[in-house]
């Protein structure tokens, strides 16, 4: 039998229930990808931003002749 484990999210090795990654390179590649998706989604929010601000310009204040 097996002796109580995990797995390393980025690369799959088994790895010790204390552990949160195999080697500090999964943690560094784990640390750039949250990165990269938090970069996504502020730039996400600006444009969803820019399009409300751009719908309410056109349809609200320049229907009113503002």
């Amino acid at each position: 039998m097996t002796e109580q484990h995990k797995h390393c999210p980025m690369c799959g090795k088994p790895i010790p229930l204390d552990e949160t990654f195999c080697s500090p390179k999964c943690a560094q590649i784990a640390m750039e990808n949250q990165i990269k998706i938090q970069r996504s989604r502020r730039i996400i929010y600006i444009i969803l931003i820019l399009i409300i601000v751009a719908w309410l310009y056109f349809f609200v204040l320049r229907g009113r002749g503002i």
